[in-house]
């Protein structure tokens, strides 16, 4: 086991990520520990748990979302740490906090980090504060829509309408004139109160053609804030990633030497530890980037980075979380190659609507620089009850063209039968001009499947 690693994690999530985090964890001699719902309790993660808990039924509330479910978990198993994964109470900092006060290590940024980011209004305001380039909008919650009209008229139309405590593209739309604006801010304050308890909305100024780019930052335990490159995560349908890649195509070297110092901003503005992300619009007019918001977690798509790096991710938020150096040398990061991610989804390939359903057939690909990252097998069911992710499927090669090469070879021996899937999608963008150009931008499904 390598020095400082807490001998015990307990994995508060489910699916691919879980089954990820303890892979890595048990390369380490650290001790396993899934917490898992009714629904969840044929999936490999918790098979290969060395402990693993039933917290609860199937529904969210009553299980991955249960603290204190999660917490007599950890307290009966004897887990030294808690790690959360990505979504769920990820990004929770009264959870951060709870799992703290008992006394446990919490594998994520300090709560107050993920506080003060969780609240885009106030990230917005910080970042702005530590020089950050964020997009003209909103430095208060708008209170209400003839306040969010007058907005508009002065930073221009077309305005992005968020939920200011939102994520996932729950809460968001576009407006291009006033009676949009009216009818999508009442909608969007009404999801952000269902969703999110908070109705605060905010407004920014919309780049009609923009790269969704995102940098992957580190908080180290001797307090430093370093950047591992970024990704390029503008293949998205309803506001929700697809497929990403690194590096990006849209960024040329100055520009990213200036997102990478920014992020460094970013991440050192909050006293960040560990794994984060910042979350960036380069608008494809101008050139320029600006802060769209901050991940306080491990993100679904941190395996590209891994794959030019070299860099284990889930290793490091477990030695900065209990104070060691990493395993790498810092200063001298060289990311090598290209990677591409493609999230393989249980869902109608052209509408994007889920399809859960009990898998038949399950048959990975395999090969020279192809990574999958898998939360299913063959006779899982994939319920109604959780995001469709059924994996993640990553390439890397010398090359942007070799990686795409390895990707479609791996898309077309990828075998999964029983529910739908959105395989077919992943070869249509891979074979696309657009994409395969690499001059595309936030857009690019909404033209492959119009």
């Amino acid at each position: 086991m390598l020095p400082r690693v807490p001998d015990s994690v307990l994995i508060a999530n489910r699916g691919e990520i879980a089954r990820r985090i303890g892979r890595t964890a048990r390369r380490l001699g650290v001790r396993v520990i899934a917490v898992y719902s009714e629904a969840d309790a044929d999936l490999p993660f918790v098979a290969e748990a060395d402990d693993a808990v039933l917290i609860g039924p199937a529904p969210p509330r009553l299980s991955y979302l249960n603290a204190a479910a999660i917490l007599a978990a950890a307290k009966r198993t004897g887990a030294r740490a808690v790690h959360p994964g990505y979504g769920f109470l990820a990004e929770n900092a009264d959870f951060a906090r709870q799992v703290i006060d008992v006394g446990l290590t919490w594998i994520g940024p300090p709560p107050a980090a993920i506080e003060q980011m969780g609240d885009k209004i106030n990230a917005r305001n910080m970042m702005a504060a530590a020089g950050v380039p964020v997009a003209d909008g909103s430095e208060a919650p708008v209170p209400d829509a003839d306040a969010a009209i007058a907005m508009a008229e002065r930073i221009g139309y077309p305005v992005m309408i968020k939920a200011a405590a939102g994520g996932g593209g729950i809460g968001m739309s576009v407006a291009t004139d006033p009676e949009r604006l009216r009818a999508g801010f009442e909608t969007a304050r009404s999801r952000a109160e269902r969703f999110f308890g908070n109705h605060a909305i905010l407004l920014e100024r919309f780049i009609t053609r923009a790269r969704h780019v995102e940098v992957q930052i580190l908080g180290l335990a001797d307090g430093r804030v370093i950047a591992l490159g970024e990704r390029d995560c503008s293949v998205q349908r309803r506001h929700q990633k697809v497929a990403e890649e690194s590096p990006s195509t849209g960024v040329d070297a100055p520009l990213r030497e200036r997102m990478l110092a920014a992020a460094v901003r970013a991440g050192e503005a909050v006293g960040y530890r560990g794994a984060g992300t910042v979350e960036c619009l380069v608008d494809g007019q101008t050139g320029e980037f600006m802060f769209l918001e901050m991940n306080t977690r491990l993100q679904v798509e941190h395996p590209v980075t891994e794959m030019v790096t070299g860099i284990d991710l889930v290793e490091q938020q477990l030695l900065i979380a209990d104070g060691a150096d990493v395993s790498f040398d810092p200063d001298s990061v060289r990311p090598a190659g290209h990677a591409v991610e493609l999230r393989v989804y249980a869902e109608d390939p052209v509408r994007f609507l889920p399809s859960p359903g009990v898998i038949e057939q399950w048959r990975e690909p395999s090969g020279e620089g192809v990574r999958v990252d898998a939360g299913y097998r063959a006779g899982n069911a994939v319920t109604p009850h959780y995001d469709p992710l059924l994996a993640k499927l990553i390439t890397h090669g010398a090359d942007r063209e070799q990686a795409l090469d390895r990707a479609r070879a791996a898309v077309a021996s990828f075998q999964i039968s029983g529910p739908k899937t959105n395989l077919p999608f992943h070869l249509d963008l891979l074979n696309g001009t657009e994409f395969t150009s690499g001059d595309y931008d936030t857009g690019i499904v909404s033209r492959l499947r119009p």
